[in-house]
């Protein structure tokens, strides 16, 4: 079965972030390109929910590279994925945050 992909205000935050990045340096193709690689992806892991490395195991989350530069954290809960956020490679791996 299934899970039901929800997404987190700070997923969609970043998301659009790495959106208007992509069409302002690359083009709308690249963000096109980004977004129907996401929304695959999405569909996969909707099936396959444990695809994802675990990242921290003491709060279930989990990451999966899109492409080299972006990485997609989400937790499982109950029958849905929880994308937390994305994350750009780039920046320092401190930053990363792991917010509900």
């Amino acid at each position: 079965m299934a899970l039901k992909i929800s997404w987190t205000k700070r997923a969609d935050k970043k998301f659009d972030q790495i959106q208007r990045y992509l069409i302002e340096e690359w083009g709308e193709n690249v963000a096109k390109a980004f977004t129907k690689k996401v929304y695959d992806i999405l569909d996969t892991l909707s099936d396959f929910p444990e695809i994802g490395s675990l990242e921290n195991k003491g709060k279930g989350i989990r990451g999966f590279t899109i492409v080299k530069q972006v990485n997609l954290f989400y937790r499982i809960k109950g029958d849905k994925i929880i994308l937390l956020t994305f994350f750009d490679n780039r920046q320092n791996p401190k930053k990363k945050k792991f917010k509900k």
